[in-house]
């Protein structure tokens, strides 16, 4: 192999430790206030943690924080409002039921209080491990390897990339935003998440390869439109320009860049074994030529070609890496289905079963995610897996089993059809844990649950910035005060949120215009 596969050390790691990209996204040693106290998100390898860590973070929460703990857009878990001065021993009890990085050092309680406290040598050594913890993004199905049609098993390479990213220091340089995506042809996948890289399984006549895009998702038979970052900030246009006129020029050259490159879509096919090394050239290339301030493969792909950084990729891989055009038209072969998240669906392997609900808004307190993990344990594997629909989901059921576990699920007040409203209502943290957010939209979609018109998906979003969704919802709710929303519609045609139909609604006035429409999208 050539000596170009190799980053050099002696540009690469000053580089790395010096000027890291900037973020202000909590991780598990970076615990970020918020109105509500500190967030420490829990970054879980592929969705997945034993019923053993689902108690520690339980009774952590419990004691450390309020016992709010909540799924993400990106199959991790957070606990919400850790106390002042709990920091250290929150970050101690986690580290010690291997929720860390790789090489995580022991974490004493009584060091420090300061979020980042460590016992390692220094504070270099500290923002170190820090990063080794933000650049675990790799997001694969739920059901990786169980799910019948799956045209490969992605949990193999998921654990060797979080490996690849958390082994090589130059990586660390990589903003806690940046995110993979590997399909491996699952039907239940969640693959209207733009992301930084993207690898798709397809069948080819010597068997598996996987196709490659950047900065979007994998292109299924109806086009789908990208709306924000991968890490869940999506962008919308404000209803009020005059007083958002820079948010939303930002969006529409970040949505136009996008939409630049899923229109691409897949760019080249290999073969799995090399997909990894794949992988590393892309990032390589990518701390090659982004400038420092550069957070996002959108970003550089504002200002290079692909062609371009194909080319430079070319120099850290022995096999020939080149954009292939009889790939322009290329589709993701089966439908994606995020409704199998819910209830129970067969596996693979015959007799089994995968069994899933969805909290309301995506929030667990801490009596039922020990009873979570006690099902876990007396009816599954021993695991549960977090999704990126902010639900929950229990492998490896056998059939006698079935019934017994949809109704602990429904009796902890989870939802497991998708009729049901909390299956199809998100909501952001809102003004009562973010101080960015206009309205109380935890609060606000209690209250529309209770009159959700069916067969309506909504997203009530605080503020443009659209945390809680990475996904265009067909409806968004936008706060504009306390208590009142701007209505928007989605559009195919345009980026953000879609069109904006109504202003300053009440709940009540929301639900009986989505009820309305609904109707009207129904008789058309």
């Amino acid at each position: 192999m050539s000596v170009l596969t190799q980053a050099s050390p002696s540009t690469a790691l000053p580089r790395a430790a010096s000027t890291p990209r900037p973020s202000a996204c909590p991780g598990l040693l970076r615990i970020v206030a918020a109105r509500d106290g500190g967030i420490c998100r829990i970054k879980l390898p592929g969705g997945e943690l034993s019923a053993a860590q689902a108690r520690v973070i339980a009774d952590a929460s419990a004691r450390h924080a309020t016992g709010m703990i909540e799924l993400t857009n990106r199959a991790n878990l957070q606990v919400r409002g850790v106390r002042e001065g709990h920091e250290a021993a929150l970050i101690a009890a986690l580290v010690d039921a291997g929720l860390g990085p790789m090489t995580m050092p022991a974490v004493s309680a009584d060091a420090s209080n300061a979020p980042d406290a460590t016992n390692a040598a220094d504070h270099s050594n500290a923002a170190t491990i820090a990063a080794a913890d933000d650049v675990r993004n790799v997001m694969i199905s739920p059901v990786a390897g169980r799910d019948a049609f799956a045209l490969i098993d992605t949990t193999p390479l998921c654990a060797e990339l979080l490996t690849l990213l958390q082994s090589e220091s130059r990586f660390a340089e990589l903003s806690p935003k940046f995110a993979l995506l590997l399909d491996g042809g699952e039907r239940l996948a969640r693959v209207d998440h733009p992301h930084d890289v993207w690898l798709a399984a397809t069948q080819d006549h010597d068997g598996v390869r996987f196709v490659f895009g950047l900065a979007g998702c994998p292109p299924v038979n109806a086009p789908a439109r990208a709306n924000g970052d991968a890490d869940g900030h999506a962008h919308a246009p404000s209803a009020h320009p005059a007083t958002s006129a820079s948010h939303t020029t930002a969006s529409t050259r970040n949505a136009r860049t996008n939409a630049r490159a899923r229109d691409q879509g897949a760019l080249a096919a290999i073969a799995a074994p090399r997909a990894a090394r794949l992988v590393r050239a892309l990032l390589h290339t990518f701390l090659d030529l982004a400038p420092a301030d550069a957070t996002r493969m959108r970003h550089l792909l504002a200002t290079h070609s692909v062609d371009t950084l194909l080319q430079h990729a070319q120099r850290y891989v022995d096999f020939p890496l080149s954009r292939d055009a009889t790939l322009g038209n290329w589709r993701r072969s089966t439908p994606a289905d995020a409704t199998l998240r819910l209830g129970a669906h067969a596996q693979r392997e015959p007799g089994t079963w995968h069994a899933g609900g969805q909290p309301p808004l995506g929030r667990l307190d801490v009596p039922t995610l020990h009873a979570v993990a006690t099902l876990a344990q007396r009816y599954g594997n021993g695991t549960l897996r977090a999704t990126p629909w902010q639900s929950v989901l229990l492998p490896d059921i056998t059939t006698g089993a079935l019934p017994a576990v949809l109704a602990e699920l429904n009796a902890l007040g989870l939802a497991c059809d998708p009729a049901q409203p909390f299956a199809r209502l998100i909501a952001c943290a809102g003004s009562s844990g973010c101080a960015k957010g206009l309205a109380d939209t935890k609060a606000d979609a209690l209250q529309l649950a209770a009159v959700l018109p069916a067969n309506v998906d909504v997203h009530l979003s605080g503020c443009t910035r659209s945390c809680a969704a990475a996904h265009r919802a067909p409806y968004t709710l936008l706060a504009v005060a306390p208590g009142l929303y701007d209505l928007y519609r989605r559009d195919d045609h345009g980026p953000g949120f879609g069109r904006c139909v109504a202003y300053q609604l009440t709940i009540a006035r929301a639900a009986d215009l989505l009820d309305h429409l609904s109707r009207s999208d129904t008789d058309a």
